[in-house]
C-alpha cells in the first residue's frame, strides 16, 4: 500500500508535519517563509531519510558537531529532498514559482492531503489587543485565500486547517465566515460538530501543555465523511517530575546548544511518548542569561506560585519595577506549572523568558530551548537551526507533534476507507 502524501503550507519548524510523518504520511513539500524554520525542516527531512535508510549515525554525527556545516550534512541525502523545502512567502507574486516547484516534486502524482494554517497572530486575541487597529488591516488576515488556491490546484481528498481559537472572534467572526465560504466554493465540505466548531486542547493528547487550537478538517464534496471523534484523555503526568527531571540542572546563562549527556534515566512519560527516543545525549539544553533584578523577581514569582498565587508585577517592591506600565500585562512574569501541565508556549518566549520561569527555585532561570521543545512534545533528537532566539521562536509557533500525530491517525483511517 502506497504511503499517503501531503503538502504542508505555512509549515513553520515542522511540528504538524512531524506528527503526520509519525503516522505514516509522506511529505511532498513544505512551504515556509522563515529561513531558520526552513533550515530546521531541511535538517529534519534529512533525519527521516537517513532513518529510513539505516544511516542515522550520520545524523547523530551532525548533532554531536562531528559534521560542523549544515550544508555538508544536507549533502548526505538526495538533493530533491532539500529542494522540497520551499523557502518563500506565500503571496500572489510567489504562487506561480511555488506551484512549479511542487509540480516538479509531484511528478504527476495526486495529492492526498494539504495541511497547515496561516500565521495566527492576526487572529489571536493577544495580537488584536496589542494592535491599535485590532489587526483589521493586517494582510495575514487574508492568507487563507492562498490556502484555498492550493486546494483548487491540487484537489486533495482532504485538508487540515489549523489556527488559534481567536479566529472565531476576529472581526466578529467575519474572517471565519469568509474562510468557510471560500473552502466550500472550492468544492469542499466541512462537517462541524453541533457547537459549530471544534477546539482541541493539546493537554488532552498527552502533551504537557494547556494549548487550545482550532482544527478545521474538510474533504471533497463527493466524499461521505464526518468530523472525526478524538480520544481525548485527561493529563496524568507532571512537568517537573515527568518531563524535566532527566535534564541536567542549570543556572541562568548555563548550558550549550551542543550535545550533552542526560542527568537521569528516562521517565515513563518520556519513553512512552518517544520524547526520549534512544539517544544517550541531548542538544540545545541552554538557558538565557539574566540580570540580578530579573533573578530576584524570578525567586519571588516562584515563592508566590508555591503559595498558590501568581505574581502581580505591580505588587513588586518599587526598586524591582523597571516598566512604567504597571496597570496592564501585570502577569508578565509567570512560572511554569511544575506539578501539572504548562501554560501555552508562544513565540514571545524568544524575546525574554519572564513568562516561562522554571518551577525549581534552586535553578532560578527561565526554561531552556530543550525544555520548551519538550513542553511542545518535540522528540529530543529534533534539532532547531539558527540561534537560541530563533529556535525558541520556532518552538513557540509550532503545533505539538504528539497532538498532530493523533489528528493524522484519524485522517489516515478516513482516507484508507477510499
Amino acid at each position: 500500500m502506497k504511503k499517503l502524501n501531503y503538502i504542508d503550507l505555512f509549515a513553520g519548524a515542522g511540528g504538524l508535519s512531524e506528527g503526520f510523518i509519525k503516522a505514516g504520511f509522506m511529505p511532498i513539500a513544505h512551504v515556509e517563509m522563515n529561513k531558520d524554520a526552513c533550515d530546521t525542516l531541511r535538517t529534519r527531512t534529512c533525519y527521516h531519510w537517513l532513518k529510513e535508510n539505516n544511516k542515522t549515525n550520520i545524523y547523530y554525527d551532525y548533532l554531536k558537531n562531528d559534521i560542523k556545516v549544515k550544508e555538508d550534512f544536507w549533502a548526505k541525502v538526495p538533493s530533491n529532498l532539500i529542494k522540497s523545502v520551499i523557502n518563500k512567502e506565500i503571496s500572489k507574486e510567489t504562487l506561480p514559482d511555488i506551484f512549479k516547484l511542487i509540480d516538479n516534486e509531484l511528478e504527476n502524482r495526486n495529492v492526498d492531503l494539504i495541511i497547515g494554517g496561516p500565521p495566527c497572530q492576526a487572529y489571536s486575541v493577544a495580537g488584536r489587543a496589542r494592535d491599535p487597529k485590532g489587526m483589521k488591516e493586517d494582510p495575514r488576515n487574508f492568507l487563507y485565500k492562498y490556502y484555498v488556491e492550493f486546494l483548487e490546484r491540487y484537489r486533495p481528498n482532504m485538508f487540515v486547517f489549523e489556527n488559534v481559537p481567536g479566529i472565531f472572534s476576529a472581526n466578529n467572526g467575519e474572517y471565519l465566515d469568509k474562510i468557510f465560504k471560500a473552502i466550500k466554493s472550492a468544492g469542499y465540505n466541512l462537517s462541524l460538530p453541533p457547537n459549530k466548531y471544534k477546539v482541541l486542547n493539546a493537554k488532552n493528547f498527552n502533551v504537557l501543555q494547556d494549548r487550545k487550537r482550532v482544527i478545521i478538517i474538510g474533504w471533497k464534496k463527493e466524499l461521505d465523511f464526518v468530523y472525526p471523534e478524538f480520544d481525548e484523555v485527561e493529563p496524568r503526568f507532571e512537568v517537573l517530575k515527568d518531563l524535566f527531571s532527566d535534564l541536567k540542572p542549570l543556572k541562568n546563562g548555563q548550558g550549550t546548544l551542543n550535545a550533552v549527556g542526560y542527568y537521569k534515566r528516562p521517565t515513563e512519560y518520556l519513553k512512552s511518548t518517544g520524547i526520549r527516543n534512544g539517544l544517550d545525549f541531548v542538544t540545545q539544553h541552554i538557558a538565557r542569561p539574566n540580570n540580578e533584578n530579573d533573578l530576584e523577581i524570578y525567586r519571588i514569582a516562584v515563592d508566590e506560585w508555591n503559595e498558590g498565587r501568581r505574581l502581580n508585577y505591580s505588587n513588586l517592591p518599587p526598586r524591582l519595577i523597571k516598566h512604567n506600565n504597571v496597570k496592564s500585562f501585570t502577569n508578565r512574569f509567570q512560572v511554569v506549572n511544575g506539578n501539572g501541565v504548562a501554560h501555552t508556549v508562544v513565540a514571545h518566549i524568544a524575546m525574554d523568558g519572564h513568562y516561562y520561569i522554571h518551577p525549581d527555585k534552586t535553578q532560578n532561570r527561565s526554561i531552556t530551548v530543550r525544555e520548551a521543545a519538550r513542553i511542545q512534545s518535540f522528540p529530543d533528537d529534533y534539532f532547531f537551526e539558527g540561534s537560541r532566539t530563533a529556535a525558541l521562536k520556532q518552538i513557540g509557533n509550532a503545533v505539538p507533534p504528539l497532538m498532530a500525530q493523533k489528528i493524522a491517525e484519524k485522517i489516515k483511517s478516513m482516507l484508507a476507507a477510499l
